[in-house]
């Protein structure tokens, strides 16, 4: 019986603390945000009344759902030559196949204007997250978001 409820206990607690925790991992890529770096990790929360960045345990920027003026998404791929020059010194073959695989790094971008103070963000999303963050976004924000890669630019 004792090693029943500790096997249970061992399943149910990961999943207890896992699911208390709603944010979505990003990670920034650029904006209006100075007191961060690009590359940063962050931990995005979107809730009803404000959407959050978070550094560790400390907030890095909080912005009104109200205050989101745009939603956009796009995907930036690339092929992944500098892993398959790697392998290739190690194996040719490996490396030939390497040559030949896509990545693709999933960016939403925010602008919003807050009472006047504007401000803008991009970051990476992971790609089992990506739908997740556009979709509360725009839930919470009644904006659609845009594909950036759709749009063209003309001089």
């Amino acid at each position: 019986m004792k090693q029943l409820l500790a096997i249970v206990l061992c399943i149910a607690m990961p999943t207890a603390v896992f699911s208390a925790d709603n944010a979505h991992k990003v990670s920034y890529d650029g904006g209006s945000i100075s007191t961060i770096k690009s590359g940063t990790d962050l931990k995005l929360y979107i809730d009803s009344d404000h959407i959050r960045f978070m550094k560790d345990k400390s907030e890095v920027a909080v912005i009104p759902p109200t205050a989101i003026t745009e939603i956009s998404y796009g995907q930036d791929v690339h092929r992944r030559v500098g892993a398959a020059i790697g392998l290739a010194v190690v194996s040719f073959g490996i490396g030939a196949l390497m040559a030949l695989a896509k990545s693709k790094k999933h960016y939403i971008g925010l602008t919003w204007d807050d009472a006047g103070k504007k401000g803008g963000v991009a970051f990476q999303a992971d790609k089992n997250d990506y739908r997740g963050v556009l979709a509360g976004l725009e839930g919470v924000t009644g904006r659609k978001a845009v594909n950036a890669d759709a749009m063209t630019v003309k001089n």
